[in-house]
């Protein structure tokens, strides 16, 4: 794909999305509009104070995640999700340039669980307040679709890759130490997401005339969390420990977890062990190709990023 001479603003440019999107634009040109700028960047101050700032693509990747802390309150979320994603698409709808406006929601903004695959079509149902306040983004982006620019809303299941801190992490720890991974008698399949993947879609995006609209974002293929740990230990050269603990005793540890505030708590034993499938079937047709990297091979360049 050829690099484009397009002005690109984005949002929560220092992100782990962010920070990967980064390497991909190369050469195209971009800056990156923060609360914190550097002197390269647009404070969010002077970008609403200066109306006449024309940009031809808008990504929207700032916002707040879950809060594993339990620090926030609930119109953190709303504030950061709903309120700055009107404020900035509003700002995007009366810029004259704008071609396209490019915002990442999440899966859960439609459902916190998942009875077979999860699609375009199901409705959505979010049950936390970090998935009602993406999703009543995504309905405002819905209710004011504009004529002559595209829109699109990502949906990603699970991200990962260079820089990602989660629940991955924290498997690969057991992988690395040679721990035996004691959530084996769990059966699961769930879909992941490499970022270099999301990061090409949304360049592939700003570059073809693709229909408006909600689409999820996923590697092809599901995945066990047994089969993760499996390949895991083969990237470091070492046999997979699988160790079936009970499951009902492993949901009452879980339970004396939340109450001692220790790593296993009911939220991630629910997060490591449960199924959550996602189709990409609808924005595969909408690109005419698969994905670039294919879901094992993104697997191990994640992998190999936590080995450093």
């Amino acid at each position: 794909m050829e690099p484009s001479n397009h002005q690109i603003i984005i949002t929560g440019a220092s992100g782990f999305v962010g920070q990967n999107l980064q390497k991909h634009l190369k050469d195209r040109p971009w800056k990156a509009l923060s609360r914190n700028p550097s002197a390269r960047d647009l404070s969010y101050a002077d970008f609403w104070q200066q109306s006449d700032l024309s940009f031809d693509h808008y990504i929207h990747l700032a916002g707040k995640a879950h809060d594993l802390k339990k620090t926030s309150s609930e119109q953190d979320y709303w504030e950061a999700n709903y309120e700055l994603t009107r404020k900035l698409y509003d700002r995007f709808l009366a810029d004259p340039e704008a071609k396209s406006f490019i915002f990442i929601s999440s899966v859960k903004a439609c459902a916190d669980r998942v009875a077979g695959w999860l699609t375009e079509e199901t409705p959505c149902t979010p049950e936390t307040v970090y998935g009602k306040s993406k999703r009543k983004a995504e309905e405002y982006l819905l209710d004011n679709l504009p004529e002559g620019k595209r829109v699109y809303i990502l949906r990603p299941c699970m991200i990962h890759g260079p820089g990602n801190k989660g629940n991955l992490n924290l498997l690969y720890a057991f992988a690395q130490k040679g721990l035996p991974y004691p959530l084996a008698a769990f059966s699961n399949e769930r879909s992941f997401l490499s970022v270099d993947n999301l990061c090409w879609v949304m360049l592939r995006l700003m570059e073809e005339e693709i229909t408006s609209g909600i689409y999820q974002v996923a590697d092809s293929g599901v995945f066990s969390t047994n089969e993760l740990i499996q390949m895991m230990a083969a990237s470091m050269g070492k046999p997979a420990r699988l160790l079936k603990i009970p499951a009902g005793l492993l949901r009452a540890a879980a339970r004396v977890g939340d109450r001692l505030r220790l790593p296993l708590t009911s939220e991630r034993l629910q997060k490591l062990t449960e199924s959550y499938k996602v189709s990409n079937e609808k924005l595969l047709d909408a690109l005419g190709s698969d994905l670039p990297l294919s879901a094992e091979d993104g697997f191990k360049k994640t992998f190999e990023a936590f080995k450093g």
